[in-house]
C-alpha cells in the first residue's frame, strides 16, 4: 500500500488495484539502488525479454494479431482508456493515498524529481540540485518557464508553501515530512513560528533546504515534493488550518501531464493533454481513467471499450484468453507490494503476540494464495517485497500451517474453547468481525477458508461486505476489527506503516526496537550497513506479526497494440509516462 509521490518523508502505501484493496506506501525514498553488473545484465535480459510462453510467470508477451483490435478501439483516434477500481476522488497532492487516487495525481502533478524504472530518482522539474559536502544543505534549481495547467508561472515560493503545509501542525495526510528533519520545521509545527527558517529563496528559480541531519533519503524526501500553485491552494491557508486545503481534493489544479476535466465517482475521470506540460503536450489528446471490476474487465478489454487493464488473479487462465485475442501486448511483472490481512491492535485480544501469531499460523495461506495466483503469487511473511534490496529470508520463520501450533498459542494466551466449541477470556467470546470487499476475487477465496480455519481454532468469523472505499475510511477511522488489502511499496523501504504512531500506521502497533532501527536505517547513508538494519528489523516484525502477511503477487498488464510508448516496472507505473503514449494513425 497507497504510490509514492508524497516521497516527502513517507514510505508504504495501500494500493487498492489488486483483488486487494491497495493503499499506497507514500515515501518514494528510493536512496541509490546499487546492482553488480551481473545483475544489470539480468534484468537488462528481463526487460528485453519476447516471449509467447504461457509457461513463464514473466516477461513480455507481444500481440500476435493487432489488427484483430475492435472496431470499438480502433475507431478511438485520440482517447486512450484505461480500465481500474474506481477512485476515491481525493486528487489533492497533500492528502491522495490509495493508488488509484494516485494515478490520477501523478498525471496531474510534478516534482523537482522523479522515480525511475530501477528505483533510482532523476531530475524531472529540477535543472540541478547541489549538495552541500557534509549533506546538510539541498540547493534545488527549478528549470525556467514552467507554467501550472491554468497558466500561472511557477516559481519556488511555490514548493516552499507546499513543505510549509506538510509540516503544518494540523497535517493529518499520508506524509511524514517531519521525518526529513528540516530545520526551523519542527517550530512551525509547534506554531511557534511563521515560517521554516531552514528553508531560504534565492530567486524565483532557486530554493535552499538546509537540513538538521544526513539521511539516506534527505535529496529524495525533499525532491518529490508536489509543486502546487499557492495562489490556489493558499488562498484559504492558514497555520493550523487547512480545511482550504482539503476542499479542493476534487478540484486539482498542477503542472502535469493531464488536465482533469471530469470526475464521475464510481465510475470515470477524465482526463485532458495539458498544453503547457513543460516536456511537450502529450501525444494524446485524452485520457479515460474507467471504473472496472474482476468481472468486467476482460470483456471491457475484448470489446475494446478500454485499452489497458491490471490482472492479478486467475492469470494463467486470463493470459490464454488474453493471448488468443490476438492484439494485446501483455507485461508480467512483480509488483512492489503485498497483501495482508490487518489486524486492529489498538483492542486488547490482538495486543497479544500469541494471539497474532495463532491467527497466522491457523491461516491456510498457501492454500489461499496458490489458489487465487497459481504460480504468480508467493507467500510472504514480511512487509517487503522481493523486489526490493532490503528483501531478506535469513532468520525468517515461515509460519507454516500448522493448527495443533495455533491452538496451543491460544491455549497459553488464556483463550479456552467453552461449552460451544468458540473460545472465551474474561468472559468475551472471541468473534472476529471481518470488513471484507464486495467482488473481490480473493477475498472470495480467503474468506471461506479463514472460516473454516479460525472455527476449528474455536474462533467466530463474521464478515461484512464493503467497497473498497468504504474500507479505507473505516481503516482511518479505527472503526474495524480485521480486514484484508495490499500496500503498494515505494522504491525505498523506509516506511512510517509500522512505526509507533507513524502517519500511516493506523493499526496500533508500536515496538521501540523496530522505531529504533528504522530511525537507525533512515540515517545510516552506507547501502549495505542500511540492509542489515532493515534485516534486523524486519525479523523482529516477522515475530511480532502486526499483520497477517499473506503474499506478493505479479502484475499482468495487457494493453491493445494499438497503443504505444508505455514502459511499465514494478517501481514506476504507468501513470508517469502518460506523455509518451501515443496511438499512431
Amino acid at each position: 500500500m497507497m504510490f509514492g509521490g508524497l516521497l516527502a518523508g513517507c514510505g508504504g502505501g495501500d494500493k487498492g488495484a489488486d483483488p486487494a484493496p491497495t493503499e499506497q506506501a507514500n515515501k518514494d525514498n528510493a536512496g541509490e539502488k546499487k546492482t553488480d553488473d551481473a545483475e544489470k545484465k539480468d534484468d537488462e535480459k528481463k526487460d528485453d525479454a519476447k516471449t509467447d510462453d504461457a509457461t513463464q510467470n514473466e516477461g513480455v508477451f507481444p500481440a500476435t494479431d493487432p489488427a484483430a483490435s475492435p472496431a470499438a478501439a480502433t475507431n478511438r483516434k485520440d482517447t486512450l482508456i484505461v480500465g481500474m477500481t474506481a477512485p476515491k476522488g481525493i486528487f489533492n497532492p497533500f492528502y491522495g493515498e490509495t493508488a488509484y487516487d494516485n494515478y490520477v495525481i501523478k498525471a496531474l502533478f510534478n516534482s523537482f524529481t522523479e522515480v525511475q524504472k530501477d528505483g533510482t530518482y532523476a531530475n524531472s522539474l529540477a535543472e540541478k540540485i547541489d549538495v552541500s559536502d557534509d549533506g546538510l544543505k539541498y540547493t534545488f534549481h527549478l528549470k525556467p518557464g514552467i507554467k501550472y495547467s491554468d497558466g500561472t508561472p511557477m516559481t519556488v515560493k511555490d514548493y516552499v508553501f507546499a513543505v510549509k503545509v506538510l509540516c503544518d501542525g494540523a497535517y493529518d495526510g499520508p506524509s511524514d515530512m517531519m521525518s526529513v528533519k528540516i530545520k526551523g520545521a519542527q517550530e512551525y509545527h509547534d506554531g511557534k513560528a511563521k515560517d521554516i527558517s531552514g528553508i531560504k529563496v534565492i530567486d524565483d528559480n532557486t530554493v535552499e533546504v538546509t537540513v538538521l541531519e544526513p539521511q539516506a533519503m534527505t535529496k529524495d524526501s525533499l525532491g518529490t515534493v508536489w509543486m502546487v500553485p499557492e495562489s490556489y491552494y493558499g488562498k484559504g491557508y492558514k497555520q493550523g488550518d487547512l480545511e482550504s486545503i482539503k476542499a479542493l481534493n476534487n478540484k486539482p489544479i498542477g503542472s502535469g501531464q493531464y488536465v482533469l476535466t471530469k470526475f464521475a465517482p464510481g465510475q470515470e475521470v477524465d482526463l485532458t493533454a495539458n498544453p503547457n506540460y513543460f516536456l511537450g503536450a502529450p501525444k494524446v489528446k485524452n485520457v479515460v481513467f474507467k471504473t472496472t471490476t474482476d468481472e468486467t474487465k476482460m470483456a471491457m478489454l475484448q470489446s475494446g471499450e478500454t485499452d489497458m487493464d491490471l490482472f492479478t488473479t486467475n492469470m494463467e487462465d486470463n493470459l490464454g484468453e488474453i493471448q488468443s485475442s490476438g492484439f494485446f501486448n501483455t507485461t508480467i511483472f512483480p509488483t512492489n507490494g503485498y497483501g495482508y490481512v490487518a489486524f486492529n491492535i489498538k483492542q486488547k485480544r490482538f495486543q497479544d503476540v500469541k494471539v497474532r501469531q495463532a491467527l497466522v499460523y491457523g491461516l491456510n495461506r498457501k492454500e489461499i494464495v496458490e489458489g487465487v495466483y497459481g504460480k504468480y503469487a508467493d507467500v510472504i511473511n514480511i512487509p517487503q517485497s522481493k523486489v526490493s534490496w532490503a528483501y531478506t529470508n535469513e532468520n525468517i520463520n515461515p509460519y507454516e500451517f500448522n493448527m495443533d501450533k495455533a491452538k496451543q498459542l491460544l491455549d497459553e494466551a488464556g483463550w479456552k474453547v467453552g461449552a460451544d466449541g468458540i473460545r472465551e477470556k474474561d468472559g468475551e467470546k472471541f468473534k472476529i468481525n471481518f470488513s471484507a470487499q464486495a467482488d473481490n476475487t480473493v477475498v472470495n477465496a480467503l474468506i471461506p477458508i479463514m472460516t473454516q480455519n479460525y472455527k476449528e481454532l474455536g474462533i467466530d468469523l463474521v464478515s461484512e461486505t464493503l467497497d473498497f472505499n468504504a474500507i479505507m475510511d473505516k481503516k482511518n477511522k479505527g472503526d474495524y476489527e480485521m480486514y484484508f488489502a495490499a500496500w503498494g511499496l515505494t522504491a525505498d523501504p523506509d516506511t512510517t506503516i509500522y512505526i509507533t504512531n507513524g502517519a500511516q500506521n493506523k493499526s496500533g502497533y508500536s515496538n521501540k526496537k523496530v522505531d529504533d532501527l528504522m530511525e537507525k536505517a533512515r540515517k545510516e547513508l552506507d547501502q549495505n550497513k542500511r540492509k542489515e538494519l532493515y534485516k534486523e528489523m524486519y525479523q523482529v516484525i516477522n515475530n511480532d506479526v502486526p499483520c497477517i502477511f499473506m503474499y506478493q503477487r505479479r502484475d499482468m498488464w495487457p494493453i491493445n497494440a494499438r497503443v504505444k510508448g508505455f514502459d511499465l516496472a514494478p517501481y514506476k507505473d504507468f501513470s508517469y509516462g502518460l506523455y509518451n503514449v501515443e496511438i499512431p494513425q
